[in-house]
């Protein structure tokens, strides 16, 4: 095939501007983009950067108070800090590269240190608006779509500090909607990490004394087996307790960031563990033994952390490793030594998790056949091409569709992204799993088939999608084998709960059209808004299942447009009284439940 001729020249060459680049290229500089629905969705890396220069500047010593306001579009942040110097106060919020994070007599443990965080708010926000405070005095810049339109100054009486208005461009951000629950999220891990600072989400005040302590308090309350043990230094805070779940879920901090996706010390961490229970009961003891159930938070300081991307989701400081194994190692040693009631009941957990592992380990020999056949082609998968655990720069894009029945997978099939979307289509309802035995997972085809496919038997170090989706009809049946899926999920793998991978797909109801047009309508209200648009006699159908949605349809709903609703925990310990009630023995109140809201 003979090639195009371009004329490859001098002329062809562009250099682009820092505001150039960062609207052409935003995912360079804030990851995803996303609608709000996620919480790594862009909008919300928009609000952390503006609030990281708040939290930086408490942990220099300056302001104890952060005020946060949301509208429907914009945010509003107010720190108490030293505000910017007015001199540059243009330069910090347009220069990539400017700023004070370099320098460590100003910024020693600060979360940014690119110099990039502001300037990509600014560029990737239709308005913009920072004041900074100073000395009885304030500047204001206002910016669109990073662009300088207007600056002022003027006398003020005022505290010092910096406040920040945002609005995130609708041409870089459709149909995008702020979800307070995450902000609230973000905003108390800030609490939990910086003992003493203030927070307040549109006048509700958020604030910490006893800081991972009072995280893990929040998360397990009245779950936990033993007192929860915390060790806290200058550079290092930690804190950890198990509870008769299943499985590992931790809480990982660097200056201030949530690492969601861990990194090197989340690893050390683990690793310390494991070795202190080890030097206390004078005896090498395995890691699954040791860990099952439990429920972790690490926090340390870093002068020059490395993440993996600019979201900085994940450390990459190898070098730390060591010297943060140690020390997590001597703190629990010690603890536990010194602590013979908290030492007694661990060491009878970690005698459970060794005959529950040791009982897994039987089932497993006698399902080596199987696992040997599933290990090469697991039925009825239709897999993607790239996969979240080969680290392919396609990997964080990649969702599995767990899908309710052979008809609703066909149009899902027919036009799903071969790259990115797998499919596995369930048998029918699966067994309701609450109360049993983890080796059911193991017995269970259904249930070992989608542990297999997700390949998260070991944990969530090699889960191959970055998103798990129930997609069920939306009828009564639908909803059951929903309900059944989320309860061997929040029953057996919580951790992938935790760690924002599991989702709802929404689909229509209805779909309302006319000569003219055709809507596609999640709800009645939805339904009624387009009657009412739309005007005149349209014709309304009712969607009564997956099945029914044709293939060229089913693209739309699974495309980039595609709604997803996250399942989320908020309380570990409300996980097990939900389930008691709705998926464990019947009973009079159960009953009752039942009947007075069968319509």
């Amino acid at each position: 095939m003979p090639k195009t001729k371009h004329n490859y020249d001098e002329s062809k060459l562009k250099k682009l501007s820092s505001l150039e680049h960062i609207r052409l290229r935003p995912g360079m500089y804030i990851g995803r983009m996303g609608n709000g629905n996620h919480t790594d969705d862009g909008i919300y890396v928009l609000f952390k950067e503006v609030v990281d220069n708040g939290i930086d500047e408490y942990i220099m010593g300056y302001g104890k108070k952060i005020e946060v306001r949301v509208e429907d579009t914009a945010v509003e942040v107010r720190d108490y800090g030293r505000g910017i110097p007015q001199g540059k106060l243009v330069e910090c919020v347009t220069e990539i590269n400017f700023g004070g994070k370099f320098n460590d007599d100003v910024f020693q443990f600060s979360v940014g240190m690119n110099g990039v965080g502001l300037k990509a708010v600014n560029g990737l926000s239709s308005n913009f608006v920072v004041t900074s405070y100073r000395d009885g005095k304030f500047k204001r810049a206002t910016f669109a779509s990073g662009k300088l339109k207007d600056q002022t100054r003027g006398k003020t009486s005022e505290e010092d500090g910096t406040s920040v208005r945002f609005v995130p461009d609708l041409k870089l951000f459709p149909k995008y909607k702020f979800n307070r629950n995450f902000m609230n999220r973000r905003l108390w891990n800030y609490a939990y990490l910086n003992s003493g600072l203030s927070l307040h989400l549109d006048g509700k005040r958020i604030h910490s004394r006893n800081g991972l302590f009072d995280l893990l308090s929040e998360k397990v309350e009245g779950d936990s087996l033993y007192d929860i043990v915390h060790h806290r230094e200058v550079m290092m805070e930690f804190a950890f307790c198990h509870t008769s779940n299943f499985g590992e879920t931790y809480y990982s901090f660097v200056n201030g960031q949530y690492t969601n996706d861990g990194g090197t010390h989340q690893s050390g961490f683990r690793e310390g563990i494991l070795k202190g229970v080890s030097e206390y009961a004078r005896k090498s003891l395995e890691g699954d033994d040791v860990r099952n159930g439990i429920f972790g938070a690490i926090s340390i300081k870093l002068k020059e952390p490395i993440f993996e991307s600019q979201t900085k989701n994940k450390l990459g400081n190898t070098e730390i490793r060591t010297d943060l194994v140690k020390k997590v190692k001597d703190a629990v040693a010690k603890y536990l030594f010194q602590h013979k009631d908290v030492a007694d009941i661990l060491m009878e957990k970690i005698s459970q998790n060794e005959k529950m592992r040791k009982e897994i380990q039987a089932v497993k020999r006698a399902s080596k056949e199987k696992a040997k056949k599933l290990s090469l082609k697991i039925p009825k998968l239709r897999d993607s091409k790239y996969h979240l655990n080969d680290h392919s720069k396609h990997g964080t894009e990649t969702m599995i569709f767990l899908a309710e029945g052979d008809s609703a997978v066909g149009p899902m099939i027919s036009s799903r992204d071969v790259h990115r979307q797998a499919i596995f289509p369930l048998k029918g309802k699966p067994l309701n799993c609450y109360g049993k035995k983890r080796d059911l997972i193991i017995s269970n085809d259904e249930f070992y088939c989608i542990m297999r496919a997700l390949n998260i038997e070991d944990g969530l170090e090699g889960l191959r999608y970055e998103k798990v989706i129930i997609a069920t009809d939306a009828d009564d049946d639908g909803m059951h084998i929903r309900n059944l899926l989320l309860t061997y999920f929040l029953y057996y793998f919580k951790e992938l709960i935790m760690s924002d991978h599991l989702y709802i797909l929404e689909t229509p109801l209805f779909k309302v059209r006319d000569k003219n047009s055709t809507v596609y309508c999640y709800d009645e209200e939805e339904r009624d808004q387009s009657l009412e648009t739309l005007g005149g006699k349209p014709e309304i159908t009712r969607f009564k299942g997956l099945g029914e949605i044709s293939p060229k349809e089913f693209g739309q709903f699974i495309g980039d447009d595609m709604r997803l609703t996250k399942v989320s925990i908020d309380k570990i310990h409300e996980v097990g009284e939900l389930l008691e009630f709705f998926m464990g023995s019947n009973t009079p109140e159960r009953r009752e439940f039942i009947m007075q809201n069968l319509i």
